[in-house]
């Protein structure tokens, strides 16, 4: 959370491991992992961040379309958002789509 008492980082290092650490997030509720891992990498991350994130997390054989407990893919949450669009385009140049 952003504000006068706590100011917004935006010139964070995030070095392959930091990046590599949401691959071992568990899952939240009734949510799988692959969707939370993917959800806080999303709410976490820059898009640059989130383009090497999503690399190791398919290079780990993850599931890029886990949905969570209401059948929603992280995909479909970033269509609703303005700040997502940055997060689709790098999803077209890693996964091809």
């Amino acid at each position: 959370m952003s504000g006068p008492s706590k100011p917004s980082v935006t010139d964070e290092v995030w070095t392959d491991e930091r990046v590599k650490s949401f691959l071992a997030l568990p899952g939240v509720g009734a949510d799988g992992a692959d969707f939370t891992e993917l959800l806080k990498a999303y709410r976490g991350m820059r898009a640059s961040d989130f383009e090497r994130f999503l690399r190791f997390f398919i290079e780990a054989g993850r599931d890029v379309y886990a949905t969570d407990h209401r059948g929603r893919t992280i995909w479909s949450i970033m269509e609703k958002h303005r700040p997502g669009a940055e997060f689709l385009a790098v999803k077209e140049t890693v996964c091809g789509e």
